[in-house]
């Protein structure tokens, strides 16, 4: 299976699916990773793994705001689709991927877009999952990964893990014991699609 890994960050999620694939565990090939971000280690894992890779920025105002009209978004959603395009994925990864995606992404790759999220969905939406989630009090959170719709996590649930939420926890803390979970379905999760298509 062709994948394409779109990343915005540090890249540790990209990073469980290249160290899968090159153990064997995992029987994708990652043939690129994109980004609207330049200069961010997410890319720099891809290149010492000698994966291409490509960024599509959203463009910004004069001033450093990003770019927020309906056409600009757009005509970036298009953009990202003809680069992810160019690499023919058969399934496309957002793996911190901090960009909601359009219109055109979704008619070309819709069905077969995932993406990951830490926490227990459709609990806690949005770009605070572990920080919403202690706002809230609970006790469980956790991890899910999802295919990508138009609306904002809320596409077809495909994994979730559980991840205690414990008294002394603090956002960071607690991203960081989901994020371990986070790895574990996302791979998990692109192994099962890659095996269901072959």
């Amino acid at each position: 299976m062709r994948v394409v890994v779109l990343v915005s960050g540090s890249g540790t999620l990209l990073q469980s699916l290249i160290d899968a694939a090159a153990a064997g565990r995992l029987p994708v090939e990652v043939v690129a990773v994109g980004s609207d971000r330049t200069g961010i280690a997410g890319l720099e894992r891809a290149e010492r793994a000698g994966i291409p890779t490509f960024v599509v920025p959203l463009e910004r105002r004069a001033g450093g705001a990003p770019s927020g009209s309906r056409a600009d978004r757009s005509a970036w959603d298009a953009r990202l689709t003809e680069a992810v395009a160019e690499h023919r994925p058969d399934l496309v990864v957002c793996a911190g991927f901090m960009k909601l995606l359009g219109e055109a992404f979704l008619d070309a790759f819709g069905g077969r877009t995932i993406n990951s999220h830490p926490a227990l969905l459709p609990s806690f939406p949005g770009m605070h999952g572990p920080r919403d989630a202690l706002a809230a009090g609970v006790k469980v959170s956790g991890a899910t990964v999802f295919m990508v719709d138009a609306g904002v996590d809320t596409g077809t649930i495909l994994a979730q893990r559980a991840v205690d939420v414990r008294e002394d926890d603090t956002v960071e803390t607690l991203h960081e014991r989901i994020k371990v979970v986070e790895r574990e379905i996302l791979v998990e999760t692109v192994d099962r699609l890659a095996r269901t298509q072959s």
